[in-house]
């Protein structure tokens, strides 16, 4: 398996870099590229209906022990993309990081399923799903939306990001 790094690309165009970078490269230069994402719930004309975010909008990940070839198929695209760095080296994914995003996501398909949770004496309290013993990752929760902001670590940076959450009661 490759490491996972990091490239920033237009918000909400993720999986067509995606479908993009993967045909432009060469072959098993890349062997995997994706943007993960998260399940919630919205609803519509007074339906609740699932969908699927970006985890991390406005970024995209690519699998790959070839650096140097993903580097020379980002210079083909002409829109923008910016390989993330820490210091002045590209960098993969710390294993950690790497870890956490396995953990929470379904890797057949690199979502994170939506957790249930109740809350109890002003504390979330998740009863099912990838937040399950998690809790400490929750910043806070939109009830209304569905979600919980979670911080977690990418790159050496603190990222705030939103995770489906549905609290059934309070």
């Amino acid at each position: 398996m490759g490491s996972w790094y990091v490239i920033q690309v237009e918000t909400g165009a993720e999986r067509r870099f995606c479908s993009l970078i993967e045909l432009l490269s060469p072959p098993r230069a890349v062997e995997e590229c994706f943007s993960p994402r998260y399940a919630t719930q919205i609803k519509k004309a007074g339906e609740w209906i699932d969908v699927q975010k970006p985890l991390l909008p406005g970024y995209v990940i690519v699998v790959s022990d070839r650096l140097d070839l993903v580097i020379r198929t980002l210079r083909e695209i002409p829109e923008f993309t910016r390989l993330l760095k820490m210091g002045e080296s590209f960098v993969p994914l710390a294993a950690e990081e790497r870890a956490r995003i396995e953990a929470l996501s379904n890797n057949h398909n690199r979502c994170i399923d939506m957790s249930m949770g109740v809350i109890e004496h002003g504390r979330v309290v998740v009863q099912s799903g990838p937040l399950c013993g998690r809790e400490a990752m929750i910043v806070s929760v939109n009830r209304h939306k569905n979600v919980a902001f979670v911080e977690f670590e990418i790159c050496g940076r603190m990222v705030k990001t939103k995770v489906g959450l549905g609290i059934v009661n309070r």
